[in-house]
């Protein structure tokens, strides 16, 4: 059966190898769509000063996760240094705040956008490692020293030029032949492999079949797009790990909690010789539960969405006597690094509340989109280095050490034992006071929104439309000490019915009004009076339109004020800008949301 394995093998890369040269020689029409090679790097120094013709130097190429994606270089230059990033991206989706054009371009020609993070140089085009060479176009080049540069073409450029985009037109079918011969070593080699080990039955994991050919490979191509939750989760669930360790080479720490420690780390290919980021966790021996606990929740395909960590496999490296955790890597870090090192926009601020909100009310709600039933997940642990931010600006949700599953079935008893359990400065007040209310489920996800209103605050506090911006701090500040107790924090919280400050210039934004107003809602301290996250997203979702449709009618604050008609009570001093009347321009009735 070995012998005839490998000889269908050979076949079908044969096959493979055939129809490859028919749709490169243009004989066999489009019969389907390949993906794009394109080089793929985190952002990456350079010496290209944005003139001429530049090489990215870039020395990784993937193969894009989706056939509508195309290459993209951008060129950054700031008072420091240069840096380019090279990616692949969907043009039909924006990319920092931009859409590409002349995507269908063979080379990649640099043009100056105005991006979210400021001015940069952007390319996207088709063809094998096409984002390569970076083309800076006459009208686009910078002057230096105050003279313009000589327009006259360099004739070895362009016989370079000529020469890459040969080479790059014959790279398809090189490829074709390198995969051949690739997969005729691996056929020769692994035919008289052992099977591997299985678990060891005192951790009860299940052997299952991999599903659809999944190899290390299609495990690399779910993590290039850190921003497609659905095609990441769905291959990471049906991915089996409980055969062989993943490839991994740990690259550098960064960050250690109370339970495990999170790496940046290499999954290599297996066809390639090749890398992609990734983020592993792990637990050490004695931490077996919590890695368990994570796992569970992870596993759970109702839990993939665009503002959740996307996860891709579990393993126990017994080697190491370490349990690990394999994610996505997202390389702008967590929400209190980012806060701490940058000032927000109002857009900013919108955009990470928004997500962070659509994220929790994925986890509380007990329905899916599309009206299936789904076990509500309560996170417990919910603060800013549990929050990360993405390439594309938004926020996801990781962590779920203390993640519980409000399954029906579980009893006041289980829930009891759950225990006190969160970082004590996020705690909600009945947290703190341990009376909880174990016969509502929903008092759980009070808690949540509570911690949540908290990391909503300092945001709010880093974002430039509230005025004077201080340093990043978390909330409750320098009230108590930086990693205050239990105890500390009721007397804050409960004795003193304390709250993080929220300063009468805050409330100059009309916009700042409403935020403000919704996170004092979240931080009651009767739980039944806080909003839930859906109503929170909704809130957020209309005042993002609102002040998008305000902003675009008039240039002038004044108007703006006139015209912007929130249903939130804000409490406002008297030399300060006030909201008129509430109109039903953002009519949300939480409890009317949360019942569909």
């Amino acid at each position: 059966m070995k012998a005839r394995r490998c000889s269908l093998t050979f076949r079908g890369v044969l096959s493979a190898f055939l129809i490859s040269v028919l749709l490169e020689s243009g004989a066999a029409g489009p019969v389907f769509q390949l993906h794009e090679l394109c080089k793929f790097c985190d952002v990456e120094l350079t010496s290209c000063n944005g003139t001429g013709i530049c090489k990215t130097n870039c020395s990784i190429s993937a193969i894009c996760e989706k056939p509508t994606e195309v290459c993209v270089s951008i060129w950054r230059r700031n008072e420091t240094n240069l840096s380019i990033e090279t990616l692949c991206h969907n043009p039909a989706e924006p990319l920092y705040g931009i859409t590409l054009d002349d995507y269908n371009s063979t080379t990649c020609v640099m043009k100056e956008k105005n991006t979210t993070t400021g001015l940069a140089h952007f390319c996207s085009c088709k063809g094998a490692e096409c984002n390569e060479e970076l083309i800076f176009s006459q009208s686009d080049r910078i002057i230096e020293d105050g003279e313009a540069l000589d327009p006259t073409p360099d004739p070895l450029e362009s016989n370079h030029s000529l020469m890459s985009a040969v080479l790059v037109s014959m790279l398809p079918l090189l490829v074709m032949v390198i995969a051949f011969f690739g997969m005729f070593y691996w056929c020769r080699i692994h035919r008289q492999r052992r099977p591997n080990r299985q678990w060891e039955s005192s951790f009860n994991f299940k052997r299952k079949p991999i599903a659809s050919g999944l190899d290390c490979s299609d495990a690399c191509a779910i993590m290039t797009d850190d921003d497609k939750s659905d095609s990441s989760s769905t291959h990471a669930n049906s991915l089996n790990h409980n055969t062989e360790p993943l490839p991994i080479e740990l690259d550098l720490l960064v960050g250690k909690g109370r339970f495990a420690q999170v790496y940046k780390a290499k999954l290599k290919q297996t066809t390639w010789n090749q890398f992609e980021t990734v983020a592993v966790k792990i637990f050490p021996y004695e931490e077996y539960a919590s890695w368990k606990n994570e796992k569970d929740i992870f596993s759970n395909t109702d839990l993939r969405h665009e503002n959740i960590l996307h996860f891709l496999t579990a393993e126990e490296r017994k080697v190491e006597k370490q349990y690990w955790l394999i994610t996505a890597f997202h390389p702008r870090g967590n929400l209190q690094e980012y806060l701490t090192h940058h000032v927000i926009s109002w857009q900013e601020l919108q955009v990470f509340s928004s997500s962070l909100a659509r994220g929790v009310a994925h986890l509380h709600s007990d329905r899916l989109p599309c009206g299936r039933p789904k076990v509500p997940i309560v996170h417990r642990d919910l603060k800013s280095s549990n929050i990360l931010v993405k390439n594309d600006g938004t926020c996801c949700v990781c962590d779920f050490g203390l993640g519980l599953c409000l399954d029906s079935s579980l009893s006041v008893d289980d829930l009891a034992n759950s225990g006190q359990v969160g970082t004590a400065r996020y705690m909600a007040p009945e947290v703190l006071e341990a009376r909880l209310n174990l016969e509502n489920i929903e008092s759980f996800k009070q808690t949540d929104i509570y911690s949540m209103a908290l990391v909503l605050w300092e945001m709010t506090s880093r974002c430039e439309a509230i005025g004077e911006v201080k340093d990043y701090e978390p909330a409750y500040g320098s009230k108590v000490r930086e990693h205050p107790c239990v105890e500390s924090m009721k007397d804050n919280v409960l004795r003193d019915r304390g709250r993080p400050e929220i300063p009468d210039s805050w409330l100059r934004h009309q916009g700042m009004a409403v935020m403000c107003a919704t996170i004092k809602e979240c931080w009651d301290h009767d739980p039944e009076a806080r909003l839930t996250a859906h109503c929170i997203a909704e809130r957020i979702s209309e005042l993002e339109d609102e002040m998008g449709k305000l902003s675009s009618r008039s240039s002038s604050a004044e108007k703006i004020v006139e015209e912007l008609k929130i249903p939130v009570e804000v409490e406002i001093p008297e030399e300060e800008v006030k909201i008129t009347e509430i109109q039903n321009i953002i009519a949300v009735d939480c409890s009317i949301s949360d019942k569909k």
